[in-house]
This record gives structure tokens, C-alpha cells and sequence, in this order.
């Protein structure tokens, strides 16, 4: 098979040094209005990126073993060439932006996604706070791999999807002209992603293009001020709290769920969900 450059992992020093200039910015150019940096939040969001990375080899073989079963079944090879790239992209954001929205409205993918939306800072560090623990996101790419495009492939046009990334978190870049923010996905964008407001919730899920947001009902302009962070607070620096609390969250309302319908309920229903009435008189809940 092809091979692609781990494109993310060779331009960290890249993220770090943006990441600098940018504290550099709010010293320099401070604003009341904005969030910023605190060395705490900061160096929590640099943790988890590192831990992501440790995951990211045991995630690297769940996708190989998964995505080689795949290709194989596939019942017809696409041999790749660079100029079915800018195709192959488009086709990699719209599953990527149905995998992001289940992260938001299946609990059992929240409960790695979440971490990513646990900081009440909107920042460049935000973009490299990540999950330790992602199970099962192998899945939402699997059609393009029954489609028959290589699996390297796949996975280079997602990791140019979290390069793209990057730069949208951030508040130190306005609204941007229109035609860009008619089609791809911005940081005015990705901060109403980001905020805990209820008109802003669950919305602009694309990685790079907007247009799929718009075409299926999520997409929301940025208006009001954003507020980050989760509509409970975790209210913690400690990264393994950040990596886990709603994994132990989830394994509480399971442990407490009044059988198997409600077990499987609380995994696949959106965070927050309980049955009704209530089993139990403590809130155990989700965070959102």
C-alpha cells in the first residue's frame, strides 16, 4: 500500500511555537473580552494531547486490524492517485462529520469527547486537549474502506481533517469573509462549537467545510458571546480526572441501571439521559 506522512505528529513543533506566539499576543495585545491563557488549563490540555499520543499507537492498530478486514472484503480496489485527493477529502469530511455529532449525541462516544470539551478556555493548547480512552471511531470510515480506497489513504486525508483543525481554535481571529465562512469551517465557528450555551449546543460539527452543518440542521452563526467549557463544570486541573470522569460518570449509571434496556439506553442515548422516573434520588449524570 501507499505510504502517507503522520502529517500531525511532524508539525507539533509547528502547534507549539502558534501556541507560543499566541500567549504572546494576549501579553502584548491583552482583551477583557477574551479568554486566554492560564498556565493550568494550559499545561492540562498539553497533557492529554500527550496521552492521546500514547493512545494513538494503540489506536493505530485497532484501525489497521480493522480497516485490513475491511479492504479485503471490499469487492472492488481504488488505486489511489494525488489527484483524487481533493475527492477522497470531501468524501473523509462528510463521515467525519457524522462520526463528531455522534461524539455529541451517543453517550458512549462522549464519554471520550468530552475531554476535548472540558476546558473553559478557548485557545490554540484547546486543539491538542484530546481523549486518553477513544474506542470505536474506526467505524465511521469504514464505507470509504468497503468503497475501496486504501485505508493509508483514509487516514492521511483525516489527519490533513486534524491539521485543518488547528487553527480554528482560537479568538484571536474575527469573522472572516463571507465566502469562506459560507463554506469551511472557521474559528467564529468552531467557538460556538465550543460554547456551553444552550442555543450553541451541538452545533458546527464539520472538520473543514461547513456546507454539511448547513445541509443537515446544525449549523449556528455566532451571535452572542460564547461561554466554553461544559454545562456542568468538572471544575479540575487533575488530567486523569479530565481523561475519565465520564467514563466513571457512564459506569455509575450503568452499574445503578434497572436492567439491560436501560444499560444499553444509557450508552446509546444522548448525554444527560435518564429513564423515567428516576431509579434513584442521587444525580448521576452526564456531563455536557
Amino acid at each position: 500500500m501507499e505510504e502517507f506522512p503522520d502529517i500531525v505528529y511532524w508539525s507539533v513543533p509547528a502547534f507549539l511555537l502558534l501556541m507560543v506566539i499566541e500567549m504572546i499576543s494576549y501579553r502584548l495585545l491583552p482583551d477583557p473580552d477574551k479568554v486566554g491563557y492560564t498556565g493550568k488549563d494550559t499545561v492540562t490540555s498539553l497533557a492529554m494531547g500527550v496521552g492521546s499520543e500514547v493512545w494513538a499507537i494503540v489506536l493505530g492498530v485497532e484501525y489497521l486490524l480493522a480497516y485490513s478486514a475491511l479492504y479485503w472484503l471490499a469487492p472492488v480496489k481504488i488505486d489511489f492517485a494525488w489527484w483524487m485527493f481533493p475527492a477522497l477529502l470531501v468524501a473523509q469530511d462528510f463521515f467525519y462529520y457524522w462520526k463528531h455529532r455522534s461524539h455529541h449525541v451517543v453517550r458512549f462516544f462522549w464519554a471520550s469527547h468530552v475531554v476535548h470539551h472540558s476546558s473553559e478556555h478557548f485557545n490554540l493548547s484547546t486543539a491538542m486537549r484530546h481523549s486518553w480512552f477513544s474506542p470505536g471511531g474506526w467505524i465511521f470510515y469504514a464505507p470509504l474502506i468497503l468503497l475501496g480506497f486504501h485505508p493509508p489513504a483514509v487516514l492521511f486525508c483525516h489527519s490533513v481533517n486534524l491539521l485543518y483543525q488547528f487553527w480554528v481554535h482560537t479568538e484571536r481571529i474575527g469573522k472572516l469573509p463571507r465566502p469562506i465562512e459560507f463554506l469551511m469551517i472557521t474559528p467564529s465557528h468552531h467557538r460556538v462549537h465550543h460554547a456551553a450555551q444552550g442555543s450553541y449546543l451541538d452545533r458546527n460539527f464539520g472538520g473543514i467545510f461547513v456546507v454539511w452543518d448547513r445541509l443537515f440542521g446544525s449549523f449556528a452563526e455566532e451571535v452572542e458571546k460564547p461561554r466554553y467549557g461544559l454545562t456542568k463544570p468538572i471544575n479540575t486541573y487533575n488530567p486523569f480526572r479530565v481523561a475519565f470522569h465520564e467514563w466513571s460518570a457512564l459506569a455509575r449509571d450503568l452499574r445503578h441501571a434497572r436492567g439491560w434496556s436501560d444499560r444499553f439506553a444509557y450508552l446509546v442515548r444522548p448525554p444527560g439521559w435518564h429513564p423515567e422516573p428516576r431509579a434513584r434520588d442521587e444525580e448521576v449524570g452526564a456531563t455536557r
